[in-house]
Formats: C-alpha cells, sequence, structure tokens
C-alpha cells in the first residue's frame, strides 16, 4: 500500500482533483480485456508531459511502482497494475489530434487519441492511417504504439510500427527524451522509437505520437473465397500472394466460427463451407481494383474455391465484414470460456500450422476455432473451455503451450499483435533463449533502473 503522505505528494503535482485512492476507481483501473483483476493503490490522471514528467520523477524517487494505462483494450494484461501502485491514465487529458500536416503527409498525436478518431479525421481531408486493429473503435493510439497493434489492413499496408515516425517519451527517472525525427529518413543515432514501440509501457510513458499518413485509395471492393477446407484456403493465401495479388485484406474463418456465426449472430453464410477467406482490395483507378479481383480469383479456383465472390455494394461489403467482425463473440457457443492466443507464423506454414493446431485440440478432446488475418500469418487460436472447470482450465493451458512450441518450431511468434503482457509472460522461454532474454532484461534495467515502470510484463 502506498502512504498518504505520498498520495497527497501526488496531488500537490498534478491537482488533488486528478489523483484518487476512492474504491471506484481503484475498481474501475483495476482490469483490462483479460478480466483478470489488480487493484491499484491510487489512479492518476496528468493533464500533459510535464505532469508525466513530474509524477514518474517522484516515484522512482520513492519507489513507487506505476503502470501506464490508455484504454485497458488489451488481451494479455499489459495495462494491470498487478504490483499495486499508481495507475496513470492517460486517456482523461491527453487525447487531442495536435497536427494534421497535409504537406508532410503526418500526424501529430497524443497518446489518449482513440484510433478511429484519427481514422475519421484524416479521411476528412482526404488522407488516410491504415492500422485497425479489432478495438480501433476505443482502443487508443498510445496503447496501440506501445502493444505495437496490427489489424486486419496489414497485409498490405503493414501494423503501427510502420507508421511510427516519432515519439516523445518519459523515462522512469522524469527525464523526457525523443525518439526519431518528422522526416522520411533519420539514421542518425540508435532507433530508440523502434525499441519504445512494442514495450509495453516498460520502458517509457509515451507522450506524444508523429505517425506517418497516405492518401486514401478512391476504389474499395470486398470479396469472398469458399473453400471445402482449411488446408485449400491456407494454400490459396500464400499462393495468391506470390502469384501478384496485393489485398488490403485477407482474413479467415474455419467451418467452427463459420457454423457459430449462422447459429448465434445469424449470419447468411454458405452452408458447406469448409473455410471463407474474406477481404478487400483497393487502388486508384478501377482497373487496377479489377486486376486485384482476377488475380484472387484465378489463383482461389486453382487452390480448390468453390466460389468466388464479389460485393456488388457498401451494403454487401458490410454484410461480408459483418461476419468476420463477429466471429470473436459467436464461438462461445462451444465453450463458456475461450483461450484466445494470436500466434503468427510463415504464411507457407500457414496449412501446416492450422492441421497441427486442429491436432492438439482433438488430442485435448476441445473445440479449437481459429480465424483471423491470414494474409500476413496472423492467426487467432480459441481453446473453448469450461470456465468452472478448473481442470479443464489446466488442460486447456497445456494445449496452448504445445501450439506455442509447434508455432515457434515452424519459424513463428508467440504474438503477432496482442503482445505479451501477464499471461504469456510464462512462455518467453520457447520464443527466446537465455542469452536473448538477458539482452531484454539489460534494455530495461538502462532505461528503468529501480524497475518502477509496469514491472513483471513480459516476463522483465
Amino acid at each position: 500500500m502506498i502512504d498518504i503522505k505520498h498520495i497527497d505528494a501526488l496531488k500537490k503535482i498534478v491537482g488533488s482533483e486528478n489523483v484518487y485512492s476512492d474504491k471506484a476507481h481503484l475498481i474501475a483501473y483495476s482490469y483490462d480485456a483479460t478480466r483478470t483483476k489488480y487493484e491499484p493503490d491510487a489512479v492518476v490522471f496528468p493533464k500533459n508531459e510535464e505532469d508525466v514528467s513530474k509524477v514518474l520523477k517522484y516515484c522512482n524517487e520513492h519507489k513507487i511502482v506505476i503502470t501506464p494505462r490508455g484504454a485497458g483494450s488489451g488481451f494479455t494484461g499489459g495495462a494491470l497494475p498487478a504490483n499495486g501502485g499508481v495507475v496513470l491514465a492517460l486517456e482523461k487529458y491527453m487525447n487531442k489530434i495536435l497536427e494534421i500536416d497535409m504537406q508532410n503527409l503526418v500526424a501529430v498525436v497524443q497518446p489518449g487519441v482513440i484510433n478511429k478518431d484519427l481514422q475519421r479525421a484524416v479521411e476528412e481531408v482526404g488522407l488516410f492511417y491504415p492500422p485497425d486493429p479489432a478495438s480501433e473503435e476505443y482502443s487508443t493510439l498510445g496503447g496501440n504504439v506501445n502493444e505495437n497493434a496490427g489489424g486486419m489492413r496489414a497485409a498490405k499496408y503493414g501494423i503501427t510500427k510502420d507508421y511510427v515516425m516519432a515519439m516523445r517519451a518519459v523515462l522512469p527517472n522524469g527525464d523526457i527524451i525523443r525518439a526519431g525525427k518528422k522526416t522520411i529518413k533519420d539514421v542518425a543515432g540508435y532507433n530508440t522509437a523502434g525499441i519504445l514501440i512494442a514495450s509495453e509501457g516498460t520502458l517509457a510513458v509515451t507522450t506524444e505520437i508523429t505517425l506517418k499518413l497516405i492518401p486514401k485509395p478512391r476504389f474499395t471492393k470486398a470479396y469472398m473465397g469458399i473453400f471445402p477446407s482449411v488446408e485449400n484456403a491456407m494454400n490459396a493465401v500464400f499462393k495468391s500472394l506470390a502469384a501478384g495479388a496485393d489485398p488490403v485484406a485477407m482474413e479467415f474463418l474455419d467451418s467452427l466460427v463459420v457454423k457459430a456465426l449462422k447459429e448465434k449472430i445469424k449470419v447468411d453464410l454458405p452452408e458447406d463451407a469448409g473455410a471463407l477467406l474474406i477481404g478487400d482490395v483497393d487502388g486508384n483507378v478501377s482497373e487496377e481494383v479489377e486486376f486485384q479481383l482476377n488475380t484472387l480469383k484465378r489463383s482461389f479456383e486453382e487452390n480448390g474455391a468453390s466460389s468466388f465472390v464479389v460485393a456488388d455494394d457498401g451494403k454487401e461489403r458490410d454484410k461480408l465484414w459483418y461476419a468476420r467482425r463477429n466471429a470473436s463473440q459467436s464461438i462461445t457457443i462451444y465453450g463458456s470460456k475461450k483461450l484466445n492466443e494470436d500466434i503468427s507464423v510463415p504464411r507457407s506454414k500457414l496449412p501446416e500450422a492450422l492441421k497441427a493446431i486442429y491436432a492438439v485440440g482433438e488430442k485435448y478432446g476441445f473445440k479449437v476455432p481459429c480465424f483471423g488475418h491470414s494474409g500476413d500469418g496472423n492467426i487467432h487460436v480459441n481453446v473453448m473451455v469450461d470456465g468452472s472447470n478448473e481442470k479443464e482450465l489446466e488442460l486447456g493451458h497445456h494445449a496452448i503451450e504445445e501450439i506455442f512450441k509447434l508455432v515457434v518450431d515452424m519459424g513463428g511468434t508467440l504474438s503477432g499483435e496482442h503482445g505479451i503482457g501477464l499471461s504469456k509472460a510464462p512462455f518467453m522461454e520457447i520464443a527466446f533463449n537465455k542469452n536473448e532474454l538477458d539482452l531484454f532484461r539489460s534494455i530495461k534495467k538502462a532505461f528503468d533502473p529501480n524497475n518502477i515502470l509496469n514491472p513483471g510484463k513480459m516476463g522483465l
């Protein structure tokens, strides 16, 4: 517990109206999307970068743990105050779009800006911010940067790290730094921004982000490929891309997810689909869009697709994307709790990886519906268990560990977009050797020698 004198000191720094230690605030900031709960001792709302600096300096001097937090929408516990201390909540004040620079095609934002709000703002002036995590309606850009969020458009446009040009951040001792520049090229010094991206709030607190924008494509169309099996669909993914297709997104739904969508969400999907690939293509001329669709159609059919559907209008496109966006909610028909992991493998390994994942499910007797961003090799694997059955939960975690091992053996990774946080920290030794983990720890110590900033995340 934090001594009351420290609470009073924090109130002097940011104002008494911006520090709370009442039960309501402690509960509200005790959990994230994992539904795991850890209560902090206090919640602090900094008004600006100077406040962040002063709070960090004070807490560092007094060895008080700090957990930075945006919207709390993460799936691995990155924003959970697992060691108590102070939650530094950035969404209340530090939520402004500071600049949309039309000449240099960049946006400068504070960390509390909602992803979708930036997308809407730049699209109003004909620009485009591509990263679109499923949580885009409520997740903050600071959280997106610190978790290196992906999204459905990553197949063509990449992920958050591909759009971060510069950052301002506060180190645990209160020092303010700038990482990167507004320039397209910058090779002076270490790539500090690259180290901070995906660091899950363990190295510094982000206070400002400069993001690259691109012109918004003029034309977009959606498509759906219907396949008799997952193997056919996964072969079509990497073979279509190798054949010259460049889709914005290529999303995957297996037969278990299709069945769940039809039963629970009442989505109209093909009865006999073994797997579906759903996505968009875009371009600045209609001929480019048609070329992409024709390339996909030809490749899908060569890899066993029974049908290739193109959405004729916006309404039809929305119907296809409604199915994809409701995949996660639908699969609760298979179990009261889903152990949801976001593994990623080289795209050519997708057929082998899915086959092995389903085999693990059969071994333990669990349904394992899978969906996700197959266009970039990122699949959401869901081991469905009875959340009230401790034995099932334990077996489910064993199944997850086996899946992680086989994915890493294929050259894949534990997480494509959710990060490590608390929930995947026990598995870091599967993906990294001792020398690599020691390097991570030395980086953490260089930034945060007193280990006050989000300790325990990523196993650090």
